[in-house]
């Protein structure tokens, strides 16, 4: 099979019209942007290196980051595009290493036989070094009998849960991994309970999450195990721990995206920091969170590391899960990683069809499918969409409408349509505007102006002026006095703002399955990507279906479900590596 060469339109902003040689062709097949081009020559011409096979390093090392890998390894690039003319690989990986462009204070470094962006790579080590120290140190003081009465109290059975709490007690970094439903915030709750019984009064507590949403679910969840599990001094001594987002804990800057307040030189000052949805933080979202936390303070890092990873580079809490279990533990020491595999949230169905996805087994997946039970279907039939995206749309509006705001944002949550892509005939954009359309029909509904009542909202990017930040989710709805305000939930309180305070919003009726990450719905209908697509993944399928409480869609054919599920997401990193071997 030939690699396809695209017809090149000079004024198409794809193609670098000047660009000649490797650089040139590979542009021209669109396996490199016109970035990458043009950061790699740019690079090239500074340091003074013509060689054309260390340019297309520099490329592609360009182009694996904005595909979410931190480096890229040359033995396997030819799997890219495997007819185009790659350089052979002893001798391109020989120039590589003797470019004036790699090395310690250049733009480039050779590590692990892979290559980095000196930035990601000087990442990566400090993760692994801040790691490492942490747990070089001695381990925290531990009353063994206090430890003994409070694993007792919260956890009376031998499970995974309880060595999840005693691993957050004796150790100073703890990773708690499973699938949605599998008891991670229980856990968390209650080994903060056991926490509580080792420090007295006066422990500290920092709850966080990448997302707003994500935050609020799990304020929301801690707090309901402490008021209906827990006794009288529990309840009083963890009743008022809250949640936030981690760029609000770690003092986010305006304009700085990569930089915080707290950091080597001034440490959060709690005493435990324990942060949901690890799958969703990047490398460098990473590497800040360890720079911020104290080395005596615990850390507590929560998520399925089977999930979809950050949108930026890195697949950090899978690495952490390899790495670290690979690492060798001295005799009678607690596992730093714990993962939790039994499943109390979903029906049987949804967990089945989740389980052999993320085993990669398609035939059990579309076995699953074929037996017709109620909790899915696999279709292409747009009048059962429409349905449910109407009785949704039309219960948010009618909360939105009577001023129950708290009734309109639950409404929110009652269904959702995810998608793989943003643009093109299987993304958001496309779906909205054929929803829009669909709401639009709805007998004595009008949508008059562009912030009409019920319109649900979607946070886009962070404002801090406001306190609303990438992720949230948000309803249109009528005051006492006629006017409209756009309210948001912020933990169990609610705000609400004047529309036209609002900057970066979208109305949101579909999503992408990255932006759900971190938000549950009853029902989701899954727009499956087609097959050849590069984001059609095990993961990104895993991920939509455990987004659904109740009901899965897949619309689509069983030769995409198989597709995806048999392409696992490909980001190269060496953090693993780094990690098991201490």
């Amino acid at each position: 099979m030939t690699t396809p060469v695209l017809d090149v339109d000079p004024y198409d902003a794809r193609f670098a019209s000047r660009a000649t040689g490797l650089l040139g062709v590979f542009n021209r097949v669109d396996v490199l942007s016109a970035a990458d081009v043009h950061v790699a020559n740019r690079l090239g011409a500074l340091a003074d290196e013509p060689d054309e096979q260390v340019r297309l390093a520099v490329a592609l090392a360009v182009r694996g980051v904005r595909g979410g890998s931190v480096c890229i390894d040359l033995r396997e690039m030819a799997r890219v595009a495997p007819d185009l003319p790659w350089p052979e690989v002893g001798s391109w990986t020989d120039r590589v290493k003797a470019s004036p462009l790699v090395g310690p204070g250049r733009p480039l470094r050779w590590d692990l036989d892979l290559l980095y962006l000196d930035r990601y790579w000087r990442q990566e080590d400090q993760v692994r070094a801040d790691l490492t120290v942490r747990e070089a140190q001695l381990p925290p003081s531990v009353d063994p009998a206090v430890l003994q009465d409070s694993l007792d109290r919260h956890f009376p059975e031998l499970t995974d849960q309880r060595l999840a709490a005693e691993s957050a007690v004796r150790r100073w970094t703890t990773v708690l991994g499973g699938g949605p439903g599998t008891g991670k915030t229980t856990t968390v709750a209650r080994l903060l309970a056991v926490l509580h019984d080792q420090h007295g009064p006066g422990l500290r507590i920092a709850l966080a999450a990448p997302t707003g949403k994500a935050a609020a679910r799990l304020q929301e969840a801690v707090q309901q195990v402490v008021a209906t599990e827990f006794g009288a001094a529990d309840r009083e001594r963890l009743a008022g721990v809250t949640a936030s987002t981690l760029h609000r804990l770690l003092g986010s800057r305006p304009g700085d995206g990569t930089r915080f307040r707290h950091d080597r030189e001034n440490r959060l000052p709690h005493d435990i920091v324990v942060v949901d949805e690890t799958s969703m933080l990047s490398l460098t979202l990473m590497a800040r969170l360890l720079e911020a936390v104290r080395p005596d303070a615990r850390l507590v890092l929560v998520g399925d590391p089977d999930q979809l990873a950050s949108v930026e580079a890195g697949a950090v809490l899978a690495d952490l899960v390899a790495g670290l279990t690979a690492r060798p533990l001295p005799a009678g020491s607690v596992r730093p990683v714990v993962v939790l595999t039994h499943t109390w949230r979903f029906g049987s169905v949804i967990g089945r069809l989740a389980g052999a996805v993320r085993a990669g087994d398609a035939d059990a997946a579309v076995a699953v499918l074929a037996a017709g039970e109620a909790p899915l279907d696999l279709d292409t039939s747009e009048e059962r969409i429409r349905d449910d995206v109407v009785r949704a749309a039309t219960a948010i509006r009618a909360a939105a409408k009577d001023g129950d705001a708290r009734a309109a944002l639950a409404q929110l949550d009652r269904h959702r349509v995810l998608c793989a892509h943003r643009a093109g005939p299987f993304g958001v954009q496309a779906w909205s505007r054929k929803i829009e359309r669909w709401l639009a029909d709805v007998p004595g509904d009008p949508r008059e102006g562009e912030w009409y009542i019920g319109r649900p909202l979607l946070v886009t990017a962070n404002d801090y002026a406001l306190g609303l930040f990438n992720g949230d989710t948000g309803v249109v709805v009528r005051q006492a006095d006629g006017s409209a305000r756009a309210v948001f939930a912020r933990g169990a309180d609610l705000v609400d703002f004047a529309p036209s305070r609002l900057g970066d919003v979208e109305t949101v009726h579909a999503m992408t399955v990255h932006r759900s990450q971190g938000s549950q719905f009853e029902r989701v209908t899954v727009i499956l990507p087609p097959a050849d697509s590069p984001l059609a993944t095990r993961e990104m399928i895993y991920t939509a279906l455990t987004r659904a409480k109740e009901h899965v869609r897949l619309v689509g054919s069983d030769v995409e479900l198989r597709a995806a599920i048999a392409r696992p997401a490909a980001r190269a990193s060496g953090l693993r590596l780094r990690l098991a071997s201490g």
